[in-house]
């Protein structure tokens, strides 16, 4: 969550708000089918307190795709549930990126905070040394004498 308070009457694409019925005629499935794919994995939905199943937006979704890479791509329900799981895997992975870039975009703005710090306490009365021309120069420095 990002800290706000959400609505809990918002709808958003997770919420689960579509009985087996009507999920199976927008996934254009057969409601069986959706029972068989909650058994195997593929797709789970939420359920209600009386055990009902209950789909989202994005359960519907869901269903879609292993239908699309069930019929159209002819690949098999374990292979299916190989893929779905994979990237489940690479948006978590994508999603720890994106905080662990934030959190190193964090690190270098401190680190340029305290080095600039750092380069302000200098002491402003040192020179830089500069390489002499080879010369057969001399030069003695006596300290002042307190008076």
């Amino acid at each position: 969550m990002d800290g706000r308070r959400r609505n809990p009457y918002q709808l958003t694409d997770e919420t689960p708000v579509y009985v087996i019925s009507v999920a199976a005629q927008l996934s254009g499935l057969h409601p069986q089918t959706l029972r068989q794919y909650d058994r195997l994995g593929l797709v789970s939905p939420d359920r209600t307190a009386g055990r009902g199943r209950r789909y989202s937006a994005r359960d519907i979704e869901l269903l879609r795709t292993v239908q699309q890479l069930s019929q159209d791509e002819g690949i098999n329900l374990a292979g299916i549930k190989r893929i779905i799981e994979l990237e489940n895997q690479v948006a978590a992975l994508q999603s720890r990126v994106a905080e662990l870039s934030a959190a190193v975009e964090g690190a270098a703005a401190a680190m340029q905070q305290r080095e600039a710090q750092v380069h302000a306490s200098y002491r402003r009365d040192l020179v830089p040394y500069q390489e002499a021309h080879p010369t057969s120069a001399l030069v003695v420095w006596r300290p002042k004498r307190p008076e």
